[in-house]
């Protein structure tokens, strides 16, 4: 096979594929460059497919160290285990292309992306989607479409198309769309951290400067509203359009000849579907009633026993793997037909009701904040923890060339027993880092962005049936502000799900697991009253039309203020914890910074052992941030720290050389010893220039508090020499 070079310039972005030149023994790969960056990409397939029914598609996502001229930090000098963003931006990858395989593939396949040259200013996970997707297109797989990755930005009233990094920073929008041709398949959103604005509230009058104005400072969040996210979506969608068509063209004479794989047929006995729906109709709806309270199927299963045992009593076939096939497919018309013919869903909601809700704060006494949401069978005790800037999590990203701090974290925790099932606790999956993610982008934007330490929470998922993430957003929002953090603003999530046949269509809001599985969107969404924070959608059809797209945010819009108006009345109930640490925050001019360090850091020392609290200092703001379990040591500390700064700056004096003064001994050390001269600077008498005669042990001839004559022999600036007069004598 010959090298083939094709240079694509669509979207803004200049790319390179290289195929034919790498992994040739792969089903599909491709040498992707785009600036500086180089991704490598290949495809491989087990050609023995799973008895499941179930498409068992691997997504590796890996950036090496040396692609950004680096060594890997720590003991093992080599790459270990992947980052966030590595998993992350694999499951991104995963959502996107898993659409695209023909129904019935069932064949093992694994799709790694491999950074081997990093740019600064290169997003990777766009150029991940398309090095993927062109790698997929090409193969021997019978993939025939090829997708496009649009990332919009929002740059004062500009919407940009895949900004650059730099210009991601700037950003009040992160919207990353996916799709084929003019179907969207996956979208993820967020807003960037809010914005601090100056205003001219109000005059302070000040007894001795007279009238002036006092400036307050207010936040804002850059939620996005229905109408303008719905406008960038379809801004994405054509771009989308534009460049899967133009992928499409180049790529198609590279396409290897198909392997030939047997796709698994969904064959349905008519016979016996039809003699469920007769017999077993009835059963089936009570089996899906229950259904509504667990994602355990317990309750079909025993639906299809009555139905083995009637049809072994009739002499009739009765193979289980056929049964449980025929009755699930059975179980899912029922489920859909309900919800499109009679606008009835499973737990006999209305099509845009929420599950009922209850609310618990600060129900873990020795926690800062805590809160147990239940929303119908999803349930989720969240945890806020405050730290100090030193306790944030340390992190790289390979387009960097320093490290980063992340100040706010989100972890989320799905055990086996939240579903019933009898399962080992382990390291997080990619499901739980996705889900913590999206929480995590969420509320972020409504976290102050002059918060002064670090946030860690917690989410411990303790039952579910559908949208624990959204159940996170909720409890982790008034865990926060049951820690006291100062939020803009609550933020809710809701999850909203669709059910589609032809031109048909309804919209569910906050959807349970039963028809998560049964129908054909995911669609999350996070805002706070007044718009969007963050979003993620996945279709599982072939695209979503756009009014329906508007429709279903409309319906969230009204689902979500519907829930925080519950949490309004929540936060209004919280009692403070008893664990929460006591804060001090206050300013002293910027100059006595110094003073409070004290001489090698002693002063400072002195009173976080005095008082047992934690101390940050801002020396251009002149910012103090006290720290402390106990509020009176805590409001002792900062009386303390304020009497020092508000002490009288000292002049030194300027000594005569030759000259005897009177001081004090200050304190007695190996090499000498510190005395408080006549003005109260420190100056150092050294053990040489005590006596003629070696001194073996001050402390036997001198005590702290003594007074004491000495010397000045010489002075440069602050510091000043002396000697005993009898070293002199």
């Amino acid at each position: 096979m010959k090298e083939q070079i094709v240079e694509v310039n669509v979207n803004n972005l200049d790319e390179k594929y290289e195929f034919n030149k790498i992994a040739k023994q792969a089903s599909g790969a491709v040498m992707y460059r785009q600036g500086k960056a180089v991704l490598i990409a290949a495809v491989a397939i087990d050609e023995k497919p799973v008895e499941e029914d179930f498409l068992p598609l691997t997504v590796q996502y890996i950036e090496k160290a040396y692609a950004a001229a680096r060594i890997p930090g720590g003991f093992i000098k080599r790459e270990t285990k992947p980052g966030d963003f590595e998993t992350l931006t694999s499951r991104i990858v995963d959502r996107s292309l898993r659409p695209l395989f023909p129904n019935g593939f069932h064949y093992p396949v694994t799709i790694t992306v491999m950074v081997v040259s990093s740019d600064s200013e290169v997003d990777m996970q766009v150029a991940a989607l398309h090095a993927a997707s062109a790698a997929l297109f090409v193969s021997d797989i019978p993939v025939t479409q090829s997708i496009g990755a649009v990332r919009v930005g929002k740059i004062g009233d500009e919407m940009l198309i895949n900004p650059s990094l730099s210009q991601q920073d700037e950003s009040v929008l992160d919207l990353l769309v996916v799709g084929s041709g003019k179907d969207i398949l996956m979208i993820e959103m967020r807003v960037m951290a809010s914005e601090i604005i100056d205003d001219v509230e109000v005059d302070l009058i000040d007894p001795m400067m007279g009238a002036a104005p006092l400036i307050l400072e207010h936040q804002e969040c850059n939620e996005v509203d229905e109408e303008a996210l719905v406008s960038a979506i379809a801004l994405a969608a054509e771009a989308i359009h534009k460049a899967t068509e133009t992928y499409r063209r180049e790529f198609l004479p590279l396409v290897r000849e198909s392997l030939s794989l047997e796709l698994t047929q969904e064959k349905v006995d008519e016979t016996l579907y039809a003699y469920i729906e007769d017999n077993y109709a009835e059963d089936v709806e009570n089996a899906i009633a229950h259904m509504a309270k667990s994602e355990r199927a317990t309750e079909l299963k025993k639906v299809r026993s009555k139905i083995m045992e009637a049809l072994e009593s009739e002499d009739k076939e009765a193979d289980k793997a056929l049964v449980s096939k025929v009755l699930e497919r059975y179980k899912k018309t029922v489920v859909r037909t309900m919800i499109l013919e009679k606008n009835v869903r499973a737990d006999g909601r209305a099509l845009d009701e929420v599950r009922p809700i209850s609310i618990e704060t600060n129900l873990l006494p020795s926690v800062h904040g805590s809160c147990l949401f239940t929303r119908g069978q999803t349930q989720a005790l969240v945890t806020a923890t405050l730290g100090d800037k030193k306790d944030a999590q340390m992190y790289e990203l390979i387009t960097d060339k320093t490290s980063r701090a992340e100040n706010f974290m989100v972890h989320y925790n799905f055990p086996g027993y939240s579903v019933g099932e009898a399962k080992f606790i382990g390291a997080p999956g990619r499901r739980e880092l996705g889900h913590g993610n999206l929480a995590k982008r969420a509320l972020e934007p409504a976290i102050p962005l002059n918060y002064d330490g670090t946030i860690r929470l917690v989410s411990e998922i303790l039952e579910s049936n559908g949208s624990s993430s959204m159940a996170t957003i909720c409890g982790g929002c008034l865990a926060l502000r049951s820690a006291k953090v100062d939020m803009v603003d609550l933020v809710a999530g809701i999850a909203m799900g669709l059910v589609s046949e032809g031109d048909k269509y309804a919209i569910l809001t906050d959807i349970m697991g039963l028809e998560d599985h049964d129908g054909d969107m995911d669609f999350k969404v996070a805002g706070t009253k007044n718009g969007i924070t963050a979003l993620q959608m996945d279709i599982k059809l072939g695209g979503i039309d756009l009014a329906v797209l508007k429709d279903a945010l409309t319906q969230a819009n009204k689902g979500k203020n519907y829930i925080l108006a519950l949490m309004e009345e929540a936060e209004a109930n919280i009692v403070e914890s008893g664990a929460l640490p006591s804060t001090e925050h206050f300013t002293i001019h910027p100059s006595k910074i110094g003073d409070i360090i004290g001489k090698a850091g002693a002063t400072i020392r002195d009173i976080i052992e005095k008082f047992e609290v934690s101390i940050d200092l801002d020396r251009d703001a002149g910012g103090v941030k006290l720290s402390g379990e106990d509020k009176e040591k805590v409001a002792a500390a900062k009386e303390h720290i304020k009497k020092i700064a508000d002490a009288p700056v000292r002049k030194q004096m300027t000594y005569e050389i030759g000259k005897s003064y009177k001081g004090k001994v200050k304190k007695i050390v190996d090499f000498g010893i510190f005395v408080e001269m006549p003005d109260g600077f420190d100056a150092l008498l050294h053990i040489s220039k005590v006596d003629k005669e070696r001194v073996n042990n001050l402390h036997e001839r001198y005590h702290e508090g003594d007074e004491i004559t000495v010397v000045v022999l010489e002075q440069k600036g602050k510091k000043v020499e002396l000697a005993t007069p009898e070293f002199l004598a």
